[in-house]
């Protein structure tokens, strides 16, 4: 099942690279799904609704309590200190205020989620004509994702590709950038994924939260089985792309004829073996018509 699994995902990926060169899906420690994207150097959790998908997979309901343990207090520079409890996120929809989001991301770094620990919200890179709406002309991750990789369009909702699962494309769910808004620090910015562009709102606001990762997060490698057959398929392409030039283009003979294979006994030394065989076999056969003559 390992085997299959990986030859799989081997051909998914070459699939996906072919598709788009810039996104790149792949798996991560704990099998998880990750995707790199070449425009930020950022990896994605493939799932673009993870804590909701975390809370459907966890029927004690103790993910709320795990992230309250790393992060019980967030100290906000404006709202002062904001105790991490329930009342920061939603079960139902898997959204969460910015402080939420935030103690979130801490806790996917405290299990080392899919191989890494510097896991973020995106964040706003500077302004630019990427996106851009109703003058907020902000150029963010999330810009790049949806613009450039996904071929999203302003007034449209985030493309469904083979890349991601779960993106939150229903009018009023957004995600949340990392990025605070400089001219009102009670507010970050957040990017409205069915239509395309980012807009500042209150922090005690619930948006959903699609994680990046700075860099491209290891892969896992593959079975040690894996790795040996794919090995020996390449020997054999190799071998036979080899063969296959050799040839003569017309005949579909050998170019040049093949060296002589060099003589396991010299000459001579064959020749003193034929020699002394005869001598061999007449003393192995004495004693045995001695023994029978005696008989």
């Amino acid at each position: 099942m390992n085997l299959k699994r990986a030859l799989i995902s081997t051909l998914v990926l070459s699939a996906s690279c072919s598709a788009n060169a810039t996104l790149t899906s792949y798996t991560g420690a704990g099998g998880v799904g990750l995707v790199y994207s070449s425009v930020s150097n950022i990896t994605w959790t493939q799932n673009a609704s993870l804590f909701k998908s975390m809370v459907d997979s966890n029927p004690e309901h103790d993910l709320i309590s795990n992230i309250a343990l790393i992060t019980p207090i967030y100290n906000d520079p404006y709202w002062g200190l904001n105790t991490i409890d329930a009342d920061d996120f939603n079960l139902e929809n898997g959204q969460m205020t910015w402080w939420g989001a935030k103690a979130f991301v801490s806790y996917l770094n405290s299990i080392n989620y899919g191989g890494a620990n510097q896991w973020r919200l995106p964040t706003v890179l500077g302004y630019a004509e990427i996106g851009g709406y109703f003058g907020n002309r902000n150029q963010s991750e999330l810009n790049e994702l949806f613009y450039i990789e996904l071929g999203g369009s302003q007034g449209y909702a985030v493309p469904d590709t083979v890349f991601f699962e779960n993106e939150q494309a229903s009018l009023f769910l957004s995600y949340w950038l990392g990025t605070e808004y400089a001219s009102n620090p009670d507010r970050a910015w957040g990017f409205f994924s069915h239509s395309g562009y980012p807009y500042p709102e209150f922090k005690s606001t619930k948006f959903s939260v699609w994680a990046v990762s700075p860099g491209q997060i290891a892969a896992v490698p593959l079975p040690a089985a894996s790795w040996l057959m794919g090995v020996g398929l390449l020997g054999l392409i190799a071998g036979r792309a080899q063969s296959n030039c050799s040839l003569n283009p017309v005949t579909r003979r050998p170019a040049t004829p093949p060296a002589p294979r060099p003589d396991v006994w010299p000459r001579h030394s064959r020749q003193v073996l034929v020699a002394a065989l005869p001598l061999a076999l007449a003393r192995f056969q004495y004693p045995i018509a001695a023994r029978r003559a005696a008989c």
